[in-house]
């Protein structure tokens, strides 16, 4: 069964999106690395106060993690994760 990443709620109330951690020009990477969660589509996506297109402590949080996670997976430096990704964010 599918749930919020952030909360844990099933989106019974409000649905679920895919959002991709590394968006923009790195969508394709998130899908490759495996950096897609699911999200309340109000309340953790969008607009609730620590949503992760509202609040850049949320974004910043998921940057973090998933940089960690696919470090580890793919067993990257941080010089490499920037050249692959742009951007380092730990």
């Amino acid at each position: 069964m599918k749930e919020c990443w952030l909360c844990g709620r099933n989106g019974t109330a409000d649905p679920l999106d895919r959002h991709h951690v590394f968006g923009s020009a790195n969508k394709k990477k998130s899908e490759r690395y495996g950096c897609l969660v699911d999200l309340c589509h109000n309340r953790c996506h969008l607009y609730g106060d620590y949503a992760v297109h509202k609040n850049a402590e949320t974004m910043l949080m998921l940057h973090r993690h998933f940089q960690r996670k696919v470090m580890k997976e793919q067993n990257m430096t941080e010089d490499e994760f920037r050249e692959e990704f742009g951007k380092s964010y730990i």
